[in-house]
């Protein structure tokens, strides 16, 4: 790196700390979505609510969500079979902290093809009650109707469920083959 782009990367930094601070944000992570990377940011936000000494009905819901959205990320970030495509296999999880409640972020890329389907899941789950939401969670176990990359929905559905909230997602668009879908959960505080 040259001294002129020194520069620029540090102010790039700079700023993208100040927009979190601005934010909320207490925990940001690009990159490929594992099971020890998972087991990590839970002991890491475990830690971060004790200091802060939430409610343990609180930090329980926001351990099952992020749970459930990181598990949702590697079940479906598309790698396109490439290598050196931008965003292949991976994929960006955030958790942000605000006075009256925690949102958690996940981002992920996926292909155009998919998004009629998870619209269609996404709309299903947030027209519904809590008791809704528990009928459609038992016939998605009895019927069993499982796709090759897991569950149709139920993590979506439990996320649902647990935090009492619409979910709130987005398709922004990247290529003619692909979007990201970003999808925010939002925990409230005050249990």
């Amino acid at each position: 790196m040259d001294k002129r782009n020194v520069k620029g990367f540090l102010e790039f930094v700079y700023d993208f700390y100040k927009s979190m601070k601005a934010h909320e944000i207490t925990l940001v992570y690009e990159g490929e979505i594992t099971h020890q990377i998972t087991k990590a940011f839970t002991s890491l936000t475990e830690s971060n609510m004790a200091k802060e000494e939430e409610s343990n009905s609180v930090q329980k819901k926001v351990f099952h969500v992020m749970v459930e959205c990181l598990q949702n990320i590697s079940k479906h970030a598309d790698s396109f079979g490439s290598d050196d495509f931008l965003f292949a296999g991976r994929g960006i999880f955030m958790v942000s902290k605000g006075e009256i409640e925690y949102h958690v972020t996940t981002g992920n890329v996926i292909e155009n093809s998919k998004i009629d389907e998870l619209t269609k899941i996404l709309d299903h789950i947030n027209t519904l009650d809590k008791d809704g939401l528990k009928e459609l969670y038992k016939t998605q176990m009895r019927e069993g109707r499982l796709s090759e990359k897991g569950g149709a929905g139920l993590g979506f559905i439990d996320i649902a469920r647990k935090t009492g909230r619409k979910l709130d997602y987005h398709f922004l668009p990247i290529d003619e083959e692909t979007h990201f879908f970003i999808l925010t959960s939002t925990i409230s505080r005050n249990e």
